[in-house]
């Protein structure tokens, strides 16, 4: 496999400054594990809420949906040009900084009078909630090599719990104290969270010397010199796009005929995708055993299937449950299995790493937001399903053939 070289890619520090990191205890990774769950969590609260929203600023299905969409443009935006940094500045000051941004962002989208204030509230809450992104190369940093896998998989089920429980959690308090309030829990919880990371998490020095210029341009070095990333990031971009297009549009289906369930329900559905995020840590220990790329072609066959299931049995309430089952587990375990992949081709980038793969994960999830909506407006459920299957079979297909020539 290649690597990026000396001439490439700027240097990083001495090795020697690699010793002193610190040790990682079981307590310390089930920290950074909750971390991740909460502070991801800001980026998915909407999505329950949005017919309620809709309804508050006297908007249509498509257009509510434009505030799922604005946070995770701004979730792309902060993985793309302050991840980075993560390899530049000292990672804990730089993450409990974002973390107070983001308190702030929650509370403006909490007292927005308009919907166009809180399309820009959430645009922030996107870029400053992305501290997820941080302390999962810091996992890997501080894992033992033969470990890596399952260490990232661990941190990453915490972030994967956090994206499905949002929605219990939102749609629950959306139901009884109205959407504002769940913007106003997160705000508290950010807050909190500032307080117990500056007592317990480690600092983590950087290993880049050079300037923000040449740290942004080494991102395409990157992306010109491995190919395994490239093929990541695609395969992470269409099953993202595809996981956006069921949970965007799961409320409205709900909402409607034969259903006529509350935003309670549709959150309840992300209780139920939290069993896929059970899978997370044996998809890091399976990837490790056997390579990711097994798991990975494994994570896109189930989430193909899993829209077999809810194209074909979606009018049940019992076909979505299996089928919200099955596409997590498989999307999130392609997702652990590309992390472990790109995580050991550049040790001394890893956060550059994962701010390319990341950024193509999130971009497809972007798009998918938006395709998802304007699917279920024009062609309603089975519009949504074949949308879906469609996102997951280019997965397979790049998953396939992409970047594996000579």
């Amino acid at each position: 496999m290649k690597t990026a070289t000396s001439n490439s890619l700027p240097s990083p520090l001495p090795a020697a400054s690699a010793n002193h990191t610190p040790q990682l205890s079981n307590a310390l990774v089930w920290l950074m594990a909750v971390t991740c769950g909460l502070v991801v969590a800001n980026i998915y609260y909407n999505q329950p809420l949005l017919a309620a929203i809709g309804r508050t600023f006297h908007k249509t299905d498509s257009g509510a949906s434009l505030a799922a969409t604005a946070t995770q443009i701004g979730y792309t935006l902060g993985m793309l040009f302050v991840v980075p940094l993560g390899d530049m500045l000292e990672r804990k000051r730089l993450m409990l900084l974002m973390l107070l941004g983001a308190a702030g962002a929650m509370a403006l989208a909490a007292w927005a009078p308009t919907f166009g204030l809180l399309a820009v509230a959430s645009v922030l809450i996107g870029v400053l909630s992305a501290v997820p992104q941080l302390l999962v190369p810091m996992a890997a940093h501080l894992a033992p090599e033969a470990a890596r896998g399952r260490i990232v998989g661990r941190v990453m089920s915490g972030l994967l719990i956090g994206i499905l429980l949002s929605r219990t959690v939102s749609g629950y308090v959306g139901l009884h104290l109205g959407w504002r309030a769940m913007f106003e829990i997160g705000a508290g919880l950010m807050v909190a969270l500032v307080a117990l990371l500056a007592w317990q998490l480690p600092q983590d020095q950087p290993t880049f010397t050079g300037s923000y210029a040449s740290l942004m341009k080494s991102l395409g070095t990157l992306i010109r010199e491995q190919p395994a990333l490239r093929r990541a990031a695609l395969v992470g971009a269409f099953l993202f796009a595809a996981f956006s297009v069921f949970w965007t549009t799961l409320a409205f289906y709900l909402e409607g005929p034969p259903f006529r369930y509350g935003s309670d329900v549709a959150g309840f559905f992300g209780l139920i995708g939290a069993f896929g995020a059970l899978a997370a840590p044996l998809a890091g220990k399976t990837a490790d055993a056997k390579g990711p790329d097994y798991t990975v072609g494994l994570g896109v066959l189930l989430a193909l299937a899993a829209y077999a299931v809810l194209g074909f049995g979606g009018l049940y309430v019992a076909g979505l449950v299996v089928g919200v089952i099955v596409l997590d587990v498989g999307v999130q375990s392609a997702h652990i299995s590309n992390q472990s992949l790109i995580f050991s081709l550049v040790p001394e980038a890893r956060s550059r790493l994962n701010t390319v793969y990341m950024t193509g994960y999130f971009t497809g999830g972007s798009l998918g937001s938006v395709l998802g909506g304007l699917a279920w407006t024009n062609f309603g459920w089975p519009g949504v399903c074949l949308l879906g299957a469609g996102l997951t079979g280019a997965a397979f297909l790049v998953s396939r053939f992409y970047g594996r020539g000579r």
